[in-house]
């Protein structure tokens, strides 16, 4: 068999069999299919009982008599304030409101309450508002005309192409939901890769095991073996992820409703997730063979490997940004970007649309980095592999990997 398949298997498999990597490839199929299961049973329980809240109110502008009843709020009328006053300190009513003589010119309302708070809440508003609203119009426009005043605004939106044409992805909160937890997951699974890479290669060094493996298979075997083993680890936690979600979707819809049932899941969002993953995965598993080679145990690896991840989290940080500006240029920097690319075009691809060509020289910038890091890993696994010791500084490194 091959030597690079057989460093490919070993790594796979060790990969897959890590309890980091299955509990990251299961947590989200498993968490969303008993919040789902958690719903379902509670919405079988008996719906709770929903009080009714007596609030009291003073008609000095006399003629608001009538829709006393508020969904859930029950207005009891008063003759005087006093009155009012007496049955909110007697906790009979919850709080009041005056409606005074002038109210029609200056549309001012006095409510009182025994509670400290920082604003009206905004059932007790509507309910108030619809009271006076009704009340006002009574008799001279239609019962539909007064609902549809009192009725929030049902705006529907429709996205339309350059063309003219209804664009198959209407966007949404919804549809911003599962771009930003597939770029969180990303996130992690990036990270852990690289504490795989820098870990294995780190007690490979100290338990000198690879000098063992470098006297039956070449650094580039060896290199090649490894990154693409952790490459398609991290192709089988996407496949899982993905295949999971239409499923998943499926079930939220049925049971929640809603904004689930909005939710889109286009195809090429799904062949999107897949090309950034792997290329990402690669990425990562080069860097941190590299930095694996270079250091002398696998503590100082995780702490230089810390400077790449903690890149690749950037746009995460700046990721509210991105509903304020998402045209800014410096979106378009961190999707070309390689470290950045792959979660930076997955939060984009959930809020805004992404040019073809901004895509396509992303793809290409983020493979060419691929094949680029794998080549400097290459020398470096070469040179350092099989040096202990103090770690060489970056000048040492750039001159060696010149000379290499």
């Amino acid at each position: 068999m091959n030597k690079t398949l057989l460093i490919f298997r070993h790594e796979f498999l060790n990969t897959i069999k890590r309890k980091g990597f299955i509990i990251m490839t299961l947590i989200v199929p498993v968490l969303a299919l008993l919040g789902i299961g958690v719903f379902n049973f509670i919405s079988t329980e008996k719906p709770p009982v929903i009080e009714t809240t007596a609030i009291g109110y003073v008609d000095e502008a006399f003629g608001f008599d009538q829709y006393t009843t508020q969904g859930n709020i029950e207005l009891v009328g008063f003759d005087s304030q006093d009155e009012a006053t007496a049955a909110l300190i007697n906790y009979q009513v919850a709080e009041y409101f005056v409606i005074p003589s002038d109210y029609t010119s200056t549309g001012v309302i006095n409510r009182y309450t025994l509670e400290r708070q920082l604003e009206i809440p905004p059932g007790i508003t509507t309910a108030i508002k619809n009271f006076l609203t009704s009340n006002l119009l009574e008799g001279k426009v239609p019962q539909d005309t007064v609902n549809l005043i009192e009725s929030p605004l049902n705006l529907v939106v429709t996205r339309l192409t350059e063309t003219g044409e209804v664009a198959t992805e209407q966007g949404g909160y919804g549809n911003l939901l599962i771009p930003g937890i597939f770029s969180l997951l990303l996130a992690f699974s990036l990270m852990f890769s690289s504490t795989y890479m820098v870990q294995g290669l780190g007690d490979e060094k100290e338990s000198r095991l690879i000098e063992v493996l470098l006297s039956s298979v070449s650094t580039r075997q060896l290199l090649m073996g490894k990154v693409l083993g952790l490459g398609a680890a991290g192709l089988v936690q996407v496949v899982v992820w993905l295949a999971s979600l239409p499923l998943l979707l499926n079930l939220a819809s049925s049971s929640f409703g809603g904004f689930f049932s909005t939710i889109q899941l286009p195809a090429s969002f799904l062949v999107l997730g897949i090309v950034y993953f792997l290329l990402g995965y690669l990425l990562f598993a080069a860097l941190s063979a590299g930095v694996g080679a270079i250091s002398p145990n696998a503590r100082e690896g995780q702490q230089l490997s810390t400077i790449y991840t903690l890149c690749a989290l950037v746009p995460l940080w700046f990721s509210s940004l991105l509903f304020i500006f998402p045209n800014s240029p410096i979106w378009k920097v961190l999707t070309i970007f390689p470290v950045t690319a792959p979660i930076a075009t997955m939060l984009r691809l959930g809020v805004s649309g992404i040019a073809a060509w901004e895509l396509a020289v992303s793809i290409l910038v983020l493979a060419l980095s691929v094949i680029g890091a794998l080549f400097l890993a290459t020398r470096a696994f070469r040179i350092y592999l099989l040096m202990y010791g103090k770690r060489p500084n970056l000048g040492e490194v750039i001159r060696s990997l010149r000379s290499g």
